[in-house]
């Protein structure tokens, strides 16, 4: 058994120690947001927190998350109200919605440890994010959106 906490919650699962931590989500906590993409940790389609540092769950064995706080796109936010859920609503981030999890918990990282990103920050941050729908330019506009309501709710990513 690996003990963690998902999401705000004590969890013990019964996977092994190199089994990948997005496997262990999916398939043992049920925990289906975070996508598959390219199992190398390219794409961010697997983007979790891990003690609230953004992640690649298809790269991170089970032995690394084990006693770790890991937040999925679940748990970023009790009612699915996080400012930057409500951003990619408002500037219909979304087209296939496949890599949008991971690209909301790489945003949620980066306004994290900078409230108040730049294009190029952003850019930085996101350029490990892959989506295929090319929706980039809304991305940006989303976070940029995000940062401000962050910024005067006095909320933390």
């Amino acid at each position: 058994m690996i003990k963690l906490n998902i999401n705000g919650k004590l969890t013990e699962l019964d996977v092994a120690d190199d089994m990948p931590l997005l496997w262990a989500l999916r398939d043992v906590a049920k925990l289906t947001g975070s996508k598959y993409g390219c199992g190398k940790g390219l794409c961010g389609a697997c983007t979790v927190h891990i003690d609230g540092q953004a992640t690649r769950a298809c790269i991170t064995p089970m032995s690394y998350a084990a006693g770790k706080k890991v937040t999925t796109i679940e748990g970023l936010s009790d009612d699915g109200e996080h400012a930057l859920q409500q951003a990619w609503q408002q500037f219909n981030v979304a087209q296939c919605g496949y890599c949008q999890p991971g690209q909301i918990m790489s945003a949620a990282g980066l306004l994290k440890n900078n409230p108040n990103p730049s294009d190029a920050d952003i850019d930085q941050a996101m350029s490990g994010n892959i989506c295929r729908c090319g929706t980039y330019p809304r991305i940006r506009q989303a976070i940029h959106q995000a940062a401000k309501v962050m910024a005067g709710n006095g909320e933390q990513s």
